[in-house]
């Protein structure tokens, strides 16, 4: 056999997972003599999962376990898709799973630190901090969600209005080799972030008209229109008293059904979104999630009965 064949991270295509797939690619390539490359992945991709990855070596972070990842961390609750999955996982040196982890990169640098020796920077430290508040949604206030200009904010924003996936691995290259204010002046990261602050205004105007009901304590809207732009928390910015909001959104491979919870107004329910959109072959977190239903009509009822059940869920709790 030849050379050693290169390492590809597959890495969940959000702020959490580009930290993550930088955070392990640096990593890999200081103490274990890797030269990995990255691609980012969404849950369209799982189709036929047993056989992702065929015929490479790959990592995957921030997202399902696969059996045959050399190395894997993950700290989504519903990241095992079968009973047999979940069988085959053991916490070893190369796979850590960790469902009460705000988000993926402290997980990676803890493990690094702790078993191989790795001193972690500060950069990286900085980036793990603002993981953990960006994936979590533990905001200051929904105006720091929506408006706030730090560094890394400025970088998860931009994503929102990425040119192409592309770019995105682009910028875990850079992430991997600089800091967080360095990433977020770059020239083409500006460019992208104002057309995505643009579409954040224009988000928050066309939101409105979309809400097709109030459930009680859950907004039930439709943004499936390819002309309306979407912001993840307009919900709670024109409707903060709500605890939560379901929705269709369109994406580049279709329709996608969004569910959350109102970070600033939780509710006291045992309801576990992710768990909920599991059995829509999605997934997520107790307070936030998604699914990608066939189509449009598919979409929209799933919405619909999700949101039916975060009602029920409310009104057999007891009041705040």
């Amino acid at each position: 056999m030849g050379s050693k064949q290169r390492l590809r991270i597959h890495y969940h295509r959000d702020f959490d997972g580009m930290v993550a797939a930088a955070v392990l690619s640096t990593v890999l390539r200081e103490l274990r003599g890797e030269d990995p490359t990255w691609v980012s992945i969404n849950y369209d991709q799982r189709t036929d999962w047993a056989a992702f990855g065929t015929g490479e070596r790959f990592a995957v972070v921030d997202f399902h376990f696969h059996p045959r990842a050399e190395y894997w961390f993950d700290h989504h609750p519903t990241t095992f898709l079968t009973p047999e999955l979940r069988a085959q996982y053991e916490p070893s040196d190369r796979w850590l799973w960790d469902e009460k982890s705000p988000s993926c990169p402290p997980m990676i640098l803890n493990h690094a630190r702790e078993r191989w020796g790795y001193k972690v920077p500060d950069r990286f430290q900085e980036m793990a901090r603002w993981s953990d508040k960006i994936d979590a949604a533990r905001y200051d206030n929904v105006e720091e969600a929506v408006f706030g200009d730090r560094a890394a904010l400025r970088i998860a924003r931009a994503l929102t209005a990425s040119p192409n996936n592309d770019w995105i691995d682009e910028m875990v290259g850079a992430l991997s080799h600089t800091d967080l204010d360095t990433v977020a002046s770059r020239p083409d990261l500006e460019k992208v972030y104002q057309r995505a602050a643009r579409n954040r205004d224009r988000a928050l105007e066309q939101f409105p008209p979309t809400v097709e009901a109030k459930l009680g304590k859950v907004l039930l809207y439709d943004a499936s229109s390819p002309h309306i732009r979407r912001e993840r928390f307009a919900p709670f910015y024109h409707h903060p008293d709500v605890h939560y909001a379901v929705g269709v959104i369109p994406t580049r491979a279709g329709f996608h059904v969004s569910a959350g919870e109102n970070p600033w107004n939780p509710s006291n329910t045992d309801a576990h979104i992710g768990q909920i959109m599991e059995t829509y072959g999605g997934g997520g977190h107790k307070a936030v999630g998604g699914a990608n239903p066939e189509n449009l009509q598919a979409a929209r009822r799933v919405a619909g009965e999700i949101a039916a059940l975060l009602r029920k869920a409310l009104e057999a709790s007891p009041r705040r």
